[in-house]
């Protein structure tokens, strides 16, 4: 690992400011009219552990851990729709208990400096997401014959939007400030990977997005929002189909570039997940593939979408064929190194979420995916060694100030030096 040139540390110090909303200006995030680069993690289960005092403190614990490494934003659910310690125990009734919990992840969050990507359903059903919800519309006498309803559905988006509402409108038991008021929260993200494969045309659920996206900035005008996506191309792009990792993905019902087109999306949001989607055998055609799906993802987000993209999950499964800790490591730094290519010349790359950060002591958890800082010291100085890069480009403006033609090159070397 580099050590950063002398006074590095300095530039990034903000203890003294104000909390202030993230931003977007052109196809960059901005805190307070200074660039705002992402590193941060994914830790889903967040509000369910802060529930239990017994399991609240490893809460703190990864919110401790990530700042250790200079992490700076987390994304996490804020939903659990009719399962076990569910927040929302059936259309508009709530468990105020684990309301509660989910007030404290917030506002732990800011006490250790750490923004939220706050995800409001999943299209998954691990945490109930859209089919829990066409459960209730059948419970309620409607006539329901597909989880897609969901995003057709008239009552089914009442629902939604009713839990919308409810998210953005709290009041946090423990900061005694509105969601909607508080810069903590980074974004709202619409749904986690949502699908729609009962329409392949992607009119469905671009109808769904362009409403909802809609829906949240009239109660919440001032947060980003992002939608949730993977990044599939579709339909309206047939000249991008071939970087899509295989056939099925164009037939899922999304459309990466006409999708983050709707009104009120701020920034495009990608996953990355080559073991999933071309091999569970690891090959060097991953890695390949990271850095060509993120290269072409970068570029239309900067000269179609003209906004930020955010990688907002990406990782490599421990139970994958030929998998080892440094293909790991080596993954991670092909994104990071692709990452920091975009932000040395301006770009759309906005930041990475790694997938996913565990505390020690949680490994019934585990997805294959946890990354334990403690048990893990290369990846954890290679994601430290991130975390320095983007602070002193979120600092650029300052370092104008501050740093003289001396100092220059020395800033280079440690900046762009391909030893991640």
């Amino acid at each position: 690992m580099s050590v950063p040139p002398e006074g590095i540390y300095e530039l990034g110090d903000t203890d003294g400011d104000e909390w202030r909303m993230v931003e977007k200006k052109g196809h960059q995030f901005v805190v307070n009219n200074q660039p705002f680069y992402v590193n941060g993690f994914n830790t889903y289960w967040l509000m369910v552990f802060a529930v239990d005092k017994s399991t609240r403190g490893k809460v703190s614990e990864v919110f401790r851990e990530a700042s250790s490494v200079g992490l700076t934003v987390c994304r996490t659910w804020a939903f659990n729709d009719g399962q076990w310690r569910a927040l929302q125990k059936s259309p508009s009734v709530y468990d105020e208990d684990v309301f509660k919990a989910l007030d404290f992840v917030v506002s732990e969050a800011k006490k250790y400096k750490i923004r939220l990507i706050l995800s409001l359903i999943d299209n998954w059903d691990a945490y109930g997401g859209k089919a829990q919800y066409v459960k209730w519309g059948k419970i309620a006498g409607l006539n329901l014959t597909s989880e897609d309803d969901f995003f057709s559905d008239s009552t089914l988006k009442s629902y939604y939007k009713n839990h919308v509402q409810a998210i953005l409108t709290r009041v946090n038991t423990f900061t005694n400030v509105t969601y909607k008021d508080d810069p903590t929260i980074f974004a709202w993200e619409l749904m986690n990977e949502p699908r729609c494969l009962s329409d392949p045309s992607g009119n469905k659920l671009q109808a769904w997005i362009q409403e909802m996206a809609i829906y949240v900035k009239t109660i919440d005008p001032n947060h980003l929002l992002e939608i949730g996506l993977e990044g599939f191309y579709g339909p309206s792009t047939p000249d991008r189909i071939q970087s899509n990792p295989n056939t099925f993905a164009q037939q899922v019902g999304t459309d990466f570039i006409r999708n983050h087109q709707a009104l009120g999306v701020d920034f495009a949001s990608v996953h990355i997940y080559p073991d999933s989607w071309i091999s569970q055998s690891i090959s060097d055609a991953h890695l390949h593939f990271v850095k060509s799906w993120m290269e072409v993802h970068i570029e239309d987000a900067e000269k179609i979408l003209g906004m930020p993209v955010v990688f907002a999950e990406f990782g490599v499964s421990e139970s994958d064929t030929g998998y080892n800790a440094s293909f790991r490591d080596t993954l991670i730094s092909t994104v990071y190194s692709t990452l920091l290519a975009s932000t040395r010349k301006g770009g759309s790359g906005g930041g990475s979420l790694l997938w996913q950060l565990f505390p020690d002591g949680t490994d019934y958890m585990n997805d294959g995916y946890a990354v334990v800082l403690s048990k893990s010291p290369s990846t954890s100085n290679m994601i430290s060694l991130q975390s320095t890069r983007l602070m002193i480009f979120n600092s650029l403006c300052s370092m104008r100030c501050h740093w003289g033609c001396r100092k220059k090159n020395a800033l280079d070397a440690f900046l762009y030096h391909n030893d991640l």
